[in-house]
């Protein structure tokens, strides 16, 4: 049976609940993510293994949602903190600070994006980021407790300069394997570079992580 994710931000939040905070951009290498609750479907470990041959590895997470590319042109932003109160009474609070940041950082770059759900996007969700009724960006978070403390890993995917029609129709190859009815469409995703003012740079990657480095230092 496949696994749960045991990726190093689940280690992270130990740390959080011990009062420190963290933030992390990062690149993943090919593979695809998908929640726990995927579980459910009786041919997951069967498909894992077929994709995995493939040079698409699985792995489960502990966040909601539904599954997600990683690999060239994705980009990661990785925050936790510890948190005062109930996850039920700030989860949003954590979305919209989440989102705050890589919206600060797109305006930066003339990109207009905005949190709302994008139907027919992979991971669909309330706190995507959009520009206009794309989506450029998702988000997730996951809680862990100690006693009466609290600590959220919130977790954003932005998309660069990825081939969005690829990942979709790889993200739909998975689905179909499983038997699933969830279908996505290639057509309500954007990046960075579709969006860029011209001829987007070739240290495209480069310059989208420092503008985010930097809304995260102010």
């Amino acid at each position: 049976m496949v696994g749960p994710d045991a990726a190093p931000e689940l280690a992270w939040l130990d740390t959080a609940l011990q009062g420190s905070t963290r933030a992390v951009l990062w690149q993943a290498p090919h593979g695809l993510v998908a929640p726990l609750s995927y579980r459910r479907h009786a041919r997951l470990d069967a498909v894992c293994t077929a994709f995995a041959a493939r040079g698409w590895p699985v792995r489960l997470r502990r966040s909601g949602g539904g599954v997600v590319p990683q690999g060239p042109g994705i980009l990661n932003l990785s925050l936790t903190w510890p948190v005062a109160g109930l996850p039920a009474s700030q989860a949003d609070r954590v979305y919209v600070q989440l989102c705050g940041v890589l919206a600060r950082a797109l305006a930066a770059l003339h990109i207009d994006a905005q949190p709302r759900a994008v139907a027919g996007s992979f991971c669909d969700g309330r706190f995507n980021l959009a520009v206009g009724s794309r989506k450029i960006a998702g988000a997730a978070q996951y809680w862990r407790c100690a006693g009466k403390r609290y600590a959220v890993l919130a977790h954003a995917l932005l998309l660069v300069d990825a081939d969005t029609t690829a990942l979709t129709a790889l993200a739909n190859d998975f689905e179909v394997a499983l038997q699933s009815d969830r279908r996505y469409d290639a057509n309500v995703v954007t990046t960075v570079a579709r969006e860029w003012r011209g001829a987007p740079p070739p240290d495209l990657m480069a310059r989208v992580q420092r503008q985010i480095a930097a809304i995260l230092a102010d």
